[in-house]
């Protein structure tokens, strides 16, 4: 009995370092589907590339639903907090593929970062979490990041920006509602019903964007197999990450994403980064990092 302390010990330390890793390798995943998102948009109608994105996606949940033997209808998976989530689901992600389509794509990664202190805001204000003065500090300096980045009244200002503010908005209302969703829903269920939200999102665009629909060529073909692949990947590691080990001591490897992000746009897009650009993202990351920390110190108290 006298060594089983030290025995947790290790075990608890190994089960944070693969869920270190499970989130890395999510981060990834997004990233690159973000990127086959952006080059996908090249040859085909935005509306296009998120139904056939958001279709790809459903099938491969649905099948590992089906393989769990988790019903996909059912009165919880129709509640009306699972419909609230249908719907931020759609505007973020049809604002987040604009942005990332029509803004570089470390621009919108750099906004995206920002998630996480919203989040921390709503629950404060829909959920009655307590939240310290210095957690609200680092919510204003964050938000002061995003500021820095869009650049609102500069003579660099795109209104396009906005598009990737709307869609982190959109991404942090999804992940509000999902904390309300019902527990007995299987996470590849959750799956199912975000990937039918992004087809739709696809759908509701179509007589906005009044394109039609093309059959993919060549590498085209290759780009939206990645995003669908990717991004099933994705969610699936995330969905370990966040099962493995000390959320506190994972959750902050979500920030990974923006190296990753940012890496594929100057590699493969060739965008520049400016220096206000880098200083807001700064500010967004260190303000995520340390609400983590606090969060970390109110448990331990």
């Amino acid at each position: 009995m006298s060594h089983s302390p030290s025995l947790a010990v290790p075990t608890d330390h190994r089960a944070n370092q693969i869920g270190m890793l499970w989130m890395i390798a999510a981060m990834a995943g997004f990233a690159i589907e973000d990127a086959c998102v952006k080059a996908a948009a090249l040859s085909l109608p935005t509306a296009q590339v998120l139904v056939m994105f958001g279709l790809g996606g459903a099938a491969i949940f649905a099948g590992l639903a089906h393989r769990a033997g988790a019903s996909l209808i059912s009165a919880d998976a129709l509640s009306p907090v699972m419909r609230l989530r249908a719907v931020f689901e759609v505007l973020g992600r049809l604002f987040w593929v604009l942005a990332i389509s029509l803004i570089p794509l470390s621009t919108a990664t750099m906004i995206l970062q920002a998630t996480p202190l919203v989040v921390m805001a709503g629950a404060a204000v829909f959920f009655g979490e307590t939240v310290g003065l210095r957690r609200w500090l680092a919510v204003a300096v964050g938000l002061a990041g995003v500021g820095l980045i869009i650049q609102p009244g500069a003579d660099g200002f795109s209104a396009l920006s906005v598009l990737a503010v709307l869609g982190m908005l959109g991404f942090a209302g999804r992940d509000l509602a999902s904390r309300a969703a019902p527990a007995t829903l299987n996470t590849t269920v959750l799956g199912v019903y975000g990937f039918l939200a992004i087809a739709l999102a696809g759908g509701l665009y179509v007589p906005f964007e009044r394109a039609a629909f093309v059959w993919p060529q060549g590498l085209t073909w290759a780009y939206v197999l990645g995003t669908i692949l990717m991004g099933a990947g994705a969610y699936t590691c995330l969905m370990k990450a966040m099962r493995t080990g000390e959320v506190a001591s994972v959750a902050p490897f979500r920030y990974s994403r923006l190296l990753f992000g940012v890496m594929l746009g100057v590699v493969f897009f060739g965008e520049d980064l400016g220096g206000t650009v880098l200083m807001g993202s700064a500010l967004i990351v260190a303000s995520g990092l340390f609400i983590m920390w606090r969060g970390q110190q109110d448990t331990a108290a």
